[in-house]
């Protein structure tokens, strides 16, 4: 990590905050302790944000969360884990900076079964395998793919199981949605090659086209590609949050921006879109009767 003045005093605030601990030689942790039998292809168990600035990513998302996070080293190379109330929830990799001020991105990684199956139904459908398959102790094995738009999908085979899906808790993921520039060809591709249940969109407020389900549960929705300048295709990983309202009052003093301001969304939610000040998207979730919505039957 940066090892500059400034670099050092931000880190040693973070540690007086409680939001990271000095860098330490550790493997992973497990995604459950103790560990479950469930298994949930298709759930978006885990995300990394690949960062050029991680001090200033792990103090936007300490504050605006409340997650607390563990630099561990790994073989020479920084790695932090954020945890959501003791519960690994997403991790930061840095990355270098290539020539532009916001240079962070998201990473969203999906429950599969078989990772080599699913690793070579990618290729078959046309998608591109960018990280190999690679085990790590207590966490299981991971990959990282490109779709038919190039965009980067993380796939993680947990040795220890999948949360239960009425488990999904205040800071922790609830939802995606990927933005393609041909919806029906990428709905095509995740249901060939995840094994995801695709159906239209029937919420006409909604601006997705497809839903993508397993397990009965509805898991995310690929809508078109929004009109614009540089929009690029992408994947938008989502929070929940216990007050939205509060929850954005905090982005602009911890240095980030809200994209889209808050509206009404399925199951009796809000729904919001920020930009931390690395650069790096994700949406916010509020239900506002306090619960998960049902499993879809």
């Amino acid at each position: 990590m940066n090892s500059s003045p400034r670099s050092a005093a931000l880190l040693a605030a973070l540690v007086a905050l409680g939001c990271s601990t000095p860098v330490q030689a550790a493997p992973f942790p497990s995604l459950n302790t103790p560990a479950t039998t469930e298994h949930h292809a298709g759930k978006l168990v885990w995300a990394d944000l690949f960062t050029a600035n991680p001090e200033e990513a792990t103090k936007f998302y300490c504050g605006l969360l409340g997650w607390t996070a563990t630099t561990l080293d790994q073989k020479g190379k920084s790695y932090t884990v954020f945890s959501n109330e003791g519960r690994p929830v997403a991790g930061l990799a840095p990355r270098a900076a290539r020539g532009t001020i916001r240079a962070s991105r998201w990473i969203g990684y999906y429950a599969v079964t078989d990772l080599p199956a699913v690793l070579e139904h990618v290729t078959k459908l046309g998608g591109t395998v960018r990280a190999a398959a690679r085990p790590f102790p207590h966490r299981g094995a991971q990959a990282i793919v490109t779709d038919l738009d190039a965009i980067p999908v993380g796939l993680l085979e947990s040795s220890s199981g999948d949360s239960p899906d009425d488990a999904i808790q205040v800071g922790g993921w609830n939802w995606f949605e990927l933005y393609a520039k041909y919806p029906g060809a990428s709905a095509n591709f995740y249901r060939d090659s995840i094994g995801f249940t695709v159906a239209p969109e029937t919420n006409t407020e909604r601006k997705s086209e497809f839903i993508l389900s397993s397990d009965e549960q509805k898991r995310g929705g690929i809508a078109p590609l929004p009109e614009g300048e540089g929009v690029k295709p992408s994947w938008l990983g989502v929070i929940r949050v216990a007050d939205l309202d509060q929850t954005l009052a905090k982005v602009p003093g911890l240095g980030g921006e809200v994209l889209v301001t808050p509206h009404a969304a399925e199951f009796g939610s809000r729904f919001a879109i920020i930009l931390d000040p690395t650069g790096g998207t994700v949406g916010l979730v509020q239900y506002l009767d306090n619960v998960n919505p049902t499993p879809s039957k």
